[in-house]
């Protein structure tokens, strides 16, 4: 059974979750919906911000397909967190790439790639360009350090105000319904439970990551991906302060602190996205939708085009090829940051606030 409203089916399948409350056990939406018996809109978006998608759930539930009530909560749930997407995405009109999904993605991205690969051909001579570039300084022969910086961190502010808009719009419509700050106690417990994805445990023994078999892959693919993305954070970071504070340009040794984070950080990212992806194409599709699947497969690409171009150029910086790779991975950068408000990326930013809503909800009911 399905609703033009996700709204109505997301309320429809938790009320009989309420009424059955076998599931309670597996994750924090159970037993956060049976506190919320009203399950108001704003209950319901914060109800599917907080759930991790673990599936165990369908599989559990004596209500699911083919049963006449045809309960599937991670489906309806699913539904309803892209229908919220697409209500808080800022500026509006961009919200349009959270539809197309997939095929938004591809077009930004080629677009960006191809808008910065022909900028460097056309500007570049190609005696510069095909050139063997090596020792500090080398990439800037190609593409100026101010121009790399300012061609990158543009998008990226922009990005974070778009998505700093739009958390702030869910945080207040939470709040309008009466409920006090969080105290410093929640912030623990929330980035606790978001550092640990204890959500994505089923209740402890994994969740669905294909069928009925429950295992922990998900979440550790999660945390590699994670993990990937905090080093090459790191890798930039301390290449700034070399650049700034200590004077020296990249490219860096090869033993370099700087070099060792990106490395390791792209390898775990293209591990994590290969097997994110293994997963995703092999799963059962009932607990998702078309929409979910596709918005999953092109934010893997995007972060897979990341990772292998930063790798590739870190392997053939030393030849020819150095100018091209760095302007194609430039692309793919670029690209990914452009598109982190109208990604799956934004959901980190929801899950985040629903964590905390979550944890100051229980330190009340402890009280």
């Amino acid at each position: 059974m399905s609703s033009a409203d996700p709204r109505a089916e997301a309320r429809r399948v938790l009320a009989i979750c309420n009424a059955c409350g076998y599931c309670n056990g597996f994750c924090d939406v159970f037993e956060s919906a049976r506190l919320r018996p009203a399950l108001t809109d704003t209950d319901l978006e914060h109800l599917a911000h907080l759930c991790h998608h673990c599936r165990n759930c369908l599989y559990a539930c004596q209500y699911a397909p083919p049963h006449p009530f045809a309960v599937n909560v991670p489906r309806a749930l699913t539904e309803l967190r892209h229908h919220a997407y697409l209500r808080h995405a800022w500026p509006r009109p961009l919200a349009r790439l959270l539809v197309d999904g997939p095929a938004s993605a591809l077009l930004v991205a080629l677009a960006t790639i191809a808008l910065v690969l022909g900028a460097v051909l056309a500007l570049v001579p190609h005696t510069v360009l095909f050139a063997v570039h090596q020792g500090p300084g080398a990439f800037y022969a190609v593409i100026p350090w101010g121009w790399m910086s300012l061609l990158a961190a543009l998008p990226l502010g922009w990005s974070l105000l778009a998505v700093a808009v739009s958390l702030r719009r869910v945080w207040r419509e939470g709040a309008s319904a009466g409920e006090p700050p969080p105290a410093w106690r929640d912030w623990r417990a929330a980035l606790a439970d978001l550092a640990t994805l204890r959500n994505l445990r089923g209740g402890g023994p994994g969740c669905n990551d294909l069928d009925d078999r429950p295992s922990h892959w998900r979440r550790r693919l999660h945390h590699t991906l994670l993990l990937g993305l905090l080093g090459c954070l790191a890798a930039t970071t301390v290449a700034t302060v070399y650049h700034h504070l200590l004077g020296l340009q990249a490219p860096y040794p090869w033993w370099s602190l700087p070099v060792v984070l990106g490395t390791l950080g792209g390898l775990a990212m293209t591990v994590a996205t290969l097997g994110l992806a293994w997963l995703t194409l092999r799963a059962d599709p009932t607990p998702s939708t078309s929409a979910s699947r596709g918005a999953d497969a092109a934010l893997l690409a995007l972060l897979a085009a990341v990772a292998l171009s930063g790798l590739a150029l870190l392997g053939w910086r030393a030849t020819a090829a150095m100018g091209v790779l760095l302007a194609l991975h430039l692309g793919t950068v670029i690209a990914f940051f452009l598109l982190i408000p109208y990604s799956k990326l934004v959901h980190g930013g929801y899950r985040a606030l629903a964590l905390l809503r979550e944890a100051a909800a229980k330190r009340r009911r402890v009280r």
